[in-house]
Order: structure tokens, then C-alpha cells, then sequence
């Protein structure tokens, strides 16, 4: 449609693109890529080289990193309850701080590579079919691309640095998942089956009473009142030594208190309570985080590592969050002395939710 002067009568004024027979098929040209802007280190074989140094550098300080970490591992000590506060305070700085710098030494590194180092032309390459007799040729031509493109062959320097830091940057990780293995307290058969053991058991028993933690004073059922919670521990707990805290990690538990009306029991479940007063696991079946808050208008229980919420009316039960499961619950009665004492162990492995856990 052509534009209308003030008479009515159609004229162009070429502002406008228009289409017809002889218009070009895009209103503007393809302006192609840009010209390409080379860097110093493209021009300056000095600024190359020191690009190359200081990538090196950044993968020493990995290997620094990595060397602090284990220094923190197995040079500092492993926490027991009996290790000084500034002990501890130093291992911690050295397990965090190691790890930081082997993490960011490659990282940066590599960046830094990237950007002054390899080719930095833009290209344009047109998507072609890959016949199945030059499937391998093209493969090597990549390959080599690749390496060319790196430089890695023409700087040893950058390509021994990043091996050293490549290799020793797992190490930490591989420590601390192999220092999980505690195979000699364990008989074979639950060595067999690494996972759920470790947290299938834990200090509750027929008979063990439950204390405050981390007191250790022990609670009588008239001491719980409607919605209050109480912070629990199996009695005994406080005087374990060294292995305290990896008992406390699976036995810690959640003692409350509702009217046993508002609460869906299921069967066989009928007398895991005491009047209303109800023991659950406080480690999320999430990642593990310890559960602490309840609201005790809705008898929600929240995890505040990643919002998984649990309703204690529906025996714990997951209603918000990412959480897969509900929480185990510790079957509870009292005894002569009208102490509150557990009648088993949990039925169920504590803890988070894995594929071997049945």
C-alpha cells in the first residue's frame, strides 16, 4: 500500500520499504561478522607469555589449595569431643580455605586461558550431513583443532600445571567420601550393605530413656505440654567420648505434644505415643539437615536447609519441600518411674532417602 498525500493521491517518499516484483527479498543486507579485533597477546609474543605464566600460577594455586586440605585432613586431626575450640577452628580454616583455592585455581585458570590464549575468531560453520566413511578422519581433524587451538602442545608449561591440578583437585573429595567407610565396627553383613546400616541402627533400645540434650536429664510425660517440643537424645549419649557425635547424628529426636485426636494414626502405630506425646527423627530425610522448628498452631515441622516441611498430623508426613519421605518415628512408652523410655529402635533407616534404602 502506497502513502497518501493530502489529496488522495499515492506517492512514495522512499521512507518506507515496499514490497513488490522487483523489492529485495530483506529489508536490510546480512552485515556479516564483525571485523576481528586482535588482543595483545595475538600481536605481542611477550604478552603471550606472561598470560601463560599467570595461567600457570592460577593452577599452582590449586595444587596449593589441595595441599592445605589434606594438611587440615590428616595433619591437623580428626574432630574428637575432646579437641580444643581453636583446633578445630584451624582444621575447619584449612579444609575451607584449601578447598576454595583448588576449586578457584582451576577455574579462573581456565578462564584466563580462554580469553587470551586460545582463538577468539568467530565462525560460521554450515550444518552438513557426516557420511559414515568420514565419520573417523573427521573426528581427528577435531581432535587436533582442538589441541592446536589450546595450544596445549606449544606450552608445556600450562599443560603440566593443569595436569598437576587436575589430578590432585579430586583427592579431597575422594578422602572424605572413603573416610565414610567404617567397615571394622560393622560385621560382614552390614559391611555388605554399606548405606542403609550405617543408618538402620542407631542408640535406641527397649527400656533407654529419653533425655533432654543436652542435659541429660531425663523427662516424665506430665513435664510435655501441648505444643511445646523438646530437643531429645538416648540416655548414655553424654558419655560416649569420641564417638558422641556420630551416635547423636542418627539418635537425635523431636518430642511433641498435640491432642491425639487431630492426629491420623496408622495401624500398628496405635501405641507408639503416649497420650499425645509423639518422638520423630529430627534428621531430614532430605539431605540430612537437623529439623528444629515447629509451629504448633498448624503441628508443622520445618527443615531450614531447603523448606521441606512435615505435618506431625499426618505422622509426619511431606507436604511442602523437597523431601521424598516422611519422618521415621521412635516408638515410645513410660516406665514404672512414669519416665518417658523407648520400646525399640526405629523400624526404618533414619536420614535421607537413597536408592538402597528399603
Amino acid at each position: 500500500m502506497g502513502e497518501k498525500g493530502f489529496e488522495g493521491t499515492e506517492h512514495r517518499s522512499g521512507s518506507l520499504e515496499h514490497a513488490g516484483e522487483d523489492a529485495p527479498r530483506y529489508a536490510i543486507d546480512n552485515p556479516g561478522l564483525p571485523p576481528h579485533r586482535p588482543r595483545l597477546t595475538d600481536v605481542d609474543p611477550k604478552a603471550a607469555k606472561r598470560a601463560e605464566r599467570q595461567v600457570s600460577v592460577m593452577f599452582l594455586i590449586s595444587i596449593v589449595g589441595t595441599v592445605l586440605f589434606f594438611i587440615g585432613y590428616f595433619g591437623v586431626g580428626q574432630i574428637g569431643n575432646g579437641e580444643p575450640f581453636s583446633k578445630i577452628y584451624l582444621q575447619n580454616l584449612l579444609l575451607g580455605l584449601g578447598t576454595a583455592l583448588a576449586m578457584f585455581g582451576i577455574g579462573i585458570g581456565v578462564v584466563h586461558w580462554a580469553r587470551t590464549l586460545m582463538p577468539d575468531h568467530e565462525t560460521i560453520e554450515d550444518r552438513h550431513e557426516i557420511r559414515s566413511e568420514d565419520d573417523r578422519v573427521a573426528a581427528e581433524r577435531m581432535i587436533s583443532e582442538i589441541l592446536d587451538e589450546s595450544q596445549i602442545k606449544r606450552r608445556p608449561l600450562l599443560r603440566n600445571t593443569l595436569i598437576g591440578a587436575a589430578l590432585l583437585a579430586p583427592l579431597p573429595f575422594i578422602a572424605v567420601f572413603r573416610d565414610l567407610d567404617d567397615s571394622d565396627n560393622f560385621s560382614d553383613e552390614e559391611t555388605h550393605n554399606f548405606g542403609p546400616e550405617r543408618l538402620r541402627h542407631t542408640m535406641w533400645a527397649e527400656g533407654v530413656r529419653l533425655v533432654r540434650d543436652p542435659t541429660g536429664s531425663p523427662i516424665k510425660a506430665s513435664d510435655v505440654t501441648l505444643g511445646s517440643a523438646v530437643h531429645v537424645i538416648p540416655d548414655g549419649l553424654n558419655d560416649l567420648g569420641d564417638d558422641k557425635l556420630n551416635q547423636k547424628a542418627k539418635a537425635v529426636v523431636l518430642l511433641m505434644r498435640l491432642d491425639p485426636a487431630k492426629v491420623e494414626i496408622s495401624p500398628g502405630r496405635e501405641d507408639w505415643n503416649v497420650d499425645g506425646i509423639f518422638a520423630y527423627s529430627k534428621v531430614c530425610t532430605h539431605v540430612g539437615c537437623p529439623i528444629a522448628l515447629y509451629e504448633q498452631n498448624t503441628h508443622h515441622l520445618l527443615c531450614p536447609c531447603h523448606q521441606s516441611t512435615f505435618d506431625l498430623t499426618q505422622e509426619c508426613k511431606v507436604i511442602f519441600g523437597p523431601a521424598s519421605h516422611a519422618l521415621p518415628q521412635l516408638p515410645i512408652t513410660v516406665d514404672d518411674e512414669g519416665y518417658l523410655v523407648a520400646q525399640s529402635d526405629f523400624h526404618e533407616p533414619v536420614g535421607p532417602v537413597y536408592w538402597e534404602r528399603g
